[in-house]
């Protein structure tokens, strides 16, 4: 092996760590406290983000898991992945489908939390054979996820202009930390990603986005179609920092999880662009039937 392999593999996990943070620091300084104490006011949307986050996901995730052929590897991003909605560029996406801002802002914290307390419980029970305890898969997703989130929500909170003045810090951050990890892994892990789209990984990953994406925008249950677009994005698209968390706190575990979850990556911005443009439409056909 390379030396510049050797570096690569070296200095992977430090930042996928960094980009874990800064990726929920800035969703975090998005975060706006009477949005998110209007959703805790609302049953409805908190029934539905249980539901869907943590009861359909999982067993959208299951059932995927036995219909088709996977690896185990493949079976344990699939199964981590459906317990971990929200994509931290919710946001942007939301922006392109006309869906509600405050709602959106709102469901980031609260799947946020929910993964936190849901994954390490849930993990376990529905992945055959993982050997780490519920508290051992906890640690990292608190220090790693919750944490940074709860330092980006205080400071908006409570020093609205110095979080506008630190955000696009934090965002360039973010994003340079992201395109670092993606091109790392793409060096490391490129001819395996070719390898894995043979293997049915591709096709679980469309299946579980697009079918949750689907049920959750047309059982809206009375939320409105600019809400029921934020729903669909996150809980379509996944926390990916939250399952690069949780993969890099197994123990020896197989490379190819980490393949996957680059994949589902980058997949899963294209599948919530292409989303997002299809929610677009939808509401501006509902805006012109209104006027």
């Amino acid at each position: 092996m390379s030396a510049f392999m050797q570096f690569l593999e070296i200095t992977l996990n430090p930042l996928v760590l960094v980009f874990t943070v800064s990726n929920l620091a800035a969703m975090g300084l998005q975060v706006k406290m009477p949005d998110v104490m209007a959703a805790l006011k609302n049953k409805k949307a908190l029934t539905l983000i249980f539901v869907w986050g943590w009861v359909l996901g999982p067993v959208v995730g299951f059932l995927i898991t036995k219909l088709l052929p996977l690896d185990e590897p493949y079976v344990i991003v699939v199964l981590l992945c459906s317990l971990a909605p929200c994509a931290p560029f919710l946001q942007q996406m939301v922006g392109k489908a006309n869906g509600d801002a405050g709602f959106a802002g709102a469901l980031i914290p609260l799947v946020a939390l929910g993964t936190v307390v849901f994954m390490p419980i849930m993990a376990p029970y529905l992945i055959k054979g993982l050997t780490i305890s519920a508290w051992a898969l906890a640690k990292p997703l608190l220090l790693t996820i919750l944490l940074p989130l709860i330092i980006g929500a205080a400071i908006r909170h409570y020093a609205d202009q110095g979080a506008t003045k630190i955000f696009p810090a934090v965002k360039g951050l973010a994003l340079i930390s992201t395109l670092l990890t993606v091109i790392a892994c793409l060096v490391l892990y490129g001819k395996s990603m070719l390898d894995t789209a043979g293997e049915f990984a591709l096709l679980a990953m469309t299946i579980f986005m697009v079918g949750v994406a689907i049920i959750t925008y047309l059982f809206g249950f009375g939320l409105k179609q600019n809400q029921r677009s934020v729903m669909a994005l996150g809980m379509g698209t996944r926390n990916i920092a939250a399952v690069f968390a949780a993969a890099l706190a197994i123990p020896d575990a197989d490379p190819r999880i980490m393949v996957m979850v680059i994949m589902w990556t980058l997949w899963s911005v294209v599948l919530a662009a292409i989303a997002a443009r299809i929610f677009l439409k939808h509401s501006l056909v509902e805006l012109a039937a209104k006027s």
